[in-house]
């Protein structure tokens, strides 16, 4: 496996292949990587011939007081992962490379309504900068699709509506979340969690369960499902940001009968916040 920092060196790896005729898929990640994001890669290597992994963790989504500085850095770790899965290359630009005239200077890319509700509303710009550092990876790899982990629920729709909102041509693809045997969705930041914490952890993914279950069910209050959901979580040791039932299609708020629902959910538990979400059919 071949590791590149910059955009010119980029570019020339992968003129070399569209010249062979190759497709290209691109797995941006910040780095950290656990079985959630090789599952990416290897689903990446059933759709495209190529395939690069982008590690950078982008100081635009992260909040004032957020985990930036803390944020785990496995470099080397991350590579060997990377080429035991047999990637073809991976992308690890420095901060000036993607922000070359820095961050305050930076033209940036916002996605309104869906970029200010749950996640957004709790971490204000966060998704300007996702959205940002995205778009500039898809522009830097121009590959022919991108695979994203839907754990991230709302990061994907936010992604989507901006691909297409800005006519990029790429196939955006999301890939089922990855699970511990007892739940609990991978996550970089599950390594905050103490020995104790990490035994509670799992609580979130059954109280999602629950709930859909109940709206299989036939209970459609989401009002009091979304109420007692979030007692059940304080109760397990959890803070709840939001636990909320919205329509799968683009977060809104359900009214009357809707094919598809999904339901997301936010939590700290000690210094990690955890989100998690279960896609509800009702047909």
């Amino acid at each position: 496996m071949d590791s590149v920092n910059s955009i010119k060196e980029l570019h020339q790896r992968i003129a070399v292949w569209r010249a062979a005729g190759e497709s290209v898929a691109l797995v941006p990640t910040m780095g950290n990587l656990h079985a959630g994001h090789l599952e990416l890669v290897k689903q990446a290597q059933q759709r495209a011939d190529r395939v690069i992994v982008s590690i950078f963790i982008n100081p635009m989504q992260f909040g004032v007081g957020e985990d930036f500085d803390s944020y785990p850095r496995t470099l080397e770790q991350d590579a060997a992962q990377l080429q035991a899965v047999k990637t073809d290359l991976l992308f690890i630009p420095p901060v000036q490379e993607v922000y070359p005239r820095g961050q305050a200077a930076q033209t940036v890319v916002s996605v309104p309504v869906l970029s200010d509700m749950l996640c957004g509303a709790s971490r204000p710009g966060h998704f300007s900068g996702v959205a940002t550092v995205v778009c500039k990876l898809l522009n830097m790899a121009q590959p022919d699709l991108a695979l994203f982990g839907t754990k991230d629920y709302q990061q994907l729709l936010v992604i989507r509506q901006m691909v297409a909102d800005l006519c990029i041509p790429v196939e955006i693809i999301g890939i089922p979340t990855v699970r511990e045997g007892d739940g609990l969705a991978r996550s970089s930041r599950n390594g905050y969690l103490t020995a104790e914490e990490r035994s509670l952890a799992p609580a979130l993914y059954r109280t999602l369960c629950e709930t859909s279950a109940a709206i299989a069910e036939g209970n459609s209050d989401y009002r009091v499902l979304e109420s007692e959901a979030i007692q059940m979580l304080e109760a397990a040791g959890f803070r709840p940001d939001y636990y909320s039932i919205r329509n799968a299609a683009d977060l809104s708020e359900p009214e009357g009968e809707t094919e598809s629902l999904v339901i997301v959910a936010a939590a700290y538990l000690g210094r990690a916040r955890l989100i998690d979400n279960l896609v509800v059919d009702k047909c």
